[in-house]
Formats: C-alpha cells, sequence, structure tokens
C-alpha cells in the first residue's frame, strides 16, 4: 500500500496540468498519482497517458465522460489505494519540501486527517493561510483541542488530508455536473474525523487568476444557481447542533455561515430581481430545515443587509483578506 494517494481531476488541462503532476513526482516512493481525464476536448489525455507510459506503477490514468469535478474525485477515490487521499486540482501544484515533510510526518502517525496550509498564488503575489492560532501543532488532537477559526478561516479542499477509509466508509459521493462540490468535499465528512494533526508548513499553492477559473467573482455570479444548490445540499446533510462535540459544532456553524455569506453576497451583486427573489429562497430555506442554525450565524446575516451595506463592506473585507 502506498502511502497517499494523489488525484488530480483535469479538463482541458493540457496547458498546465505538467506543473501539478511534476510536483508530485519529486516524492515517487510513498504515492500513487491518478489522473483523472473528465472528457477533455484537448491533449490533457494524450499528456496524461504519456507520464503513464514513462512512471508504469506510479501513475493511474482514468480516461472518463464528462461529469464536472466532483465526479473527477469520485472517479480516483474509487480505485485509490493509499492509506490518505488528497486532492490536486490541475492548475495548482505542492511545494516540494513541504511534501517532503508531509510524507515524513505521516509515516509516523496514524490519524485521520492531516491538515496543512494552503499559498494563494495570485497574480504574482502570495498570501499563506494557516491555522497556528486555532489548532495545536506537531501533535495528534481530538475536536476538543480545537480553537475558535476567524472569520476569514476555514479549511479548504487544498488543506485536507483524509485518510482514504474514512471516505470510503461514509461513501463519500459528489454531484455530477455541478461547480464548488468541494465545500462538500470537507464538510461532510467531519463529524466522522475523530484524530487530527496539524503540519504548519506551505504546503498546497492555489492558483488564482484564469478569466474562465469558477473561482472568479463574474463566473461566481454567472453560476449562482449551483453554488445555491450547494449550500442547501451542505444545510440538509445533517444538524450541527446535534453534533456531541461542541467545537466541531461550532466549526460547522461557522462553514454554513461562510457558505450563506457567499451566496448572499454573490446575489446582492448580480442585483437582479431574480436575484433577490432567489436570496429570499435560500434564506427562507435555511429557516425551514433548520431555524437553530439561523439564529446562531452572525455574517451572513450582515451581508443580507441593504445592498448599500453589504457591498462596501464585503469589498473591504476583500480588500483586507484578500480572497478570491
Amino acid at each position: 500500500m502506498k502511502l497517499i494517494s494523489f488525484v488530480i481531476p483535469c479538463y482541458n488541462s493540457a496547458s498546465y496540468m505538467d506543473r501539478a503532476i511534476d510536483s508530485l513526482l519529486k516524492e515517487k516512493n510513498d504515492i500513487e498519482i491518478i489522473i483523472v481525464n473528465d472528457g477533455s476536448t484537448d491533449d490533457t489525455l494524450k499528456i496524461a497517458k504519456s507520464y503513464e507510459k514513462k512512471y508504469g506503477e506510479l501513475i493511474k490514468v482514468i480516461d472518463k465522460e464528462n461529469g464536472g469535478h466532483g465526479s473527477g474525485v469520485n472517479a480516483g477515490l474509487k480505485i485509490a489505494t493509499g492509506k490518505y487521499f488528497k486532492v490536486v486540482d490541475s492548475d495548482d501544484w505542492v511545494d516540494a519540501a513541504s511534501l517532503k515533510e508531509v510524507i515524513k510526518t505521516l509515516k509516523k502517525i496514524d490519524v485521520d486527517m492531516m491538515i496543512v496550509n494552503y499559498v494563494y498564488e495570485k497574480f504574482g503575489e502570495q498570501k499563506e493561510i494557516n491555522y497556528k492560532n486555532t489548532l495545536p501543532e506537531n501533535e495528534i488532537f481530538t475536536w476538543d483541542r480545537v480553537g475558535k477559526f476567524k472569520i476569514s478561516e476555514y479549511l479548504l479542499m487544498h488543506s485536507v488530508i483524509y485518510k482514504t477509509s474514512i471516505l470510503k466508509r461514509i461513501k463519500l459521493q459528489l454531484p455530477e455536473h455541478t461547480f464548488y462540490v468541494d465545500n462538500i468535499f470537507v464538510y461532510y465528512p467531519l463529524p466522522s474525523i475523530k484524530t487530527m494533526y496539524y503540519l504548519n508548513v506551505p504546503f498546497y499553492r492555489y492558483y488564482i487568476g484564469r478569466e474562465d477559473q469558477s473561482v472568479n467573482e463574474r463566473v461566481m455570479i454567472k453560476r449562482i444557481d449551483q453554488q445555491l444548490k450547494v449550500t442547501k445540499m451542505m444545510i440538509d446533510f445533517f444538524d450541527p447542533c446535534e453534533i456531541d462535540y461542541k467545537n466541531l459544532q461550532a466549526y460547522l456553524i461557522h462553514y454554513l455561515d461562510i457558505m450563506m455569506t457567499v451566496s448572499t453576497i454573490l446575489l446582492r451583486l448580480d442585483a437582479t430581481k431574480e436575484g433577490d427573489a432567489k436570496m429570499k429562497d435560500l434564506w427562507a430555506y435555511l429557516k425551514e430545515k433548520n431555524p437553530k442554525v439561523l439564529k446562531r450565524i452572525k455574517l451572513a446575516k450582515l451581508a443580507k443587509l441593504p445592498r448599500f451595506i453589504s457591498i462596501p463592506g464585503y469589498k473591504l473585507a476583500r480588500k483586507i483578506f484578500k480572497f478570491n
């Protein structure tokens, strides 16, 4: 068994996928790389096959019909044999020194989830997101040791490395043909996570800059129905208020607060009657499904304020925190 299965979902990634793959090849002995070609129409499959031919059993290639990012993750998880499971998007990459440290550490411990830092790579600027004020460093810990996450702070797909057996046991299945399913990936498994380890290294390099990128604000407004779909799914998964671990309960509500905030701000930015109607529907949905969570979220209620207040507040926060 390999230590980590790295899955790289690819769709028309020919012009940049090499960087993601090459960044992992520096630690050949302890990993497997699963490249998922999600129905690309460019040379993605050709490039993936060339790596498979060169590196043999180290690299596996899945060629499938287009199903979206979640479908690619699902396909990779299905055949993953590593003890741990990590997704690397095809336009991102990992830091070589941090990868070495991750592998060295995971050989010594046995945990349900490792957490690492990620770095925004945006137009030549870098901003590292860490959890040193929230999580214990360099020790195995449980939810009772987790501190309060800041408003701008939450776990992303980029920062988590799960034990593969847990994802398979809970039968994680991300929806197909749906954007923003990475939120489900880092939310749904958490009640099943008992032990964690935080390694304070700049492991994941998160590239932001492509015009067609799903996190581009203009693209997100255009795809708002996808964001709303994922937010409602997360509301439906389970009731965070029924979770025994208080710190986990608080974090799950914090995450739903972030999702409600993002959805509400995007609908405010849309500035249409249809957008206003969708915003009312989203809040009515949360009120019907979980009024207890509705009472406990805070940030999203600020986003719900009149547009002349919420939009300047959002732009100021974006300038300060430099999120995408």
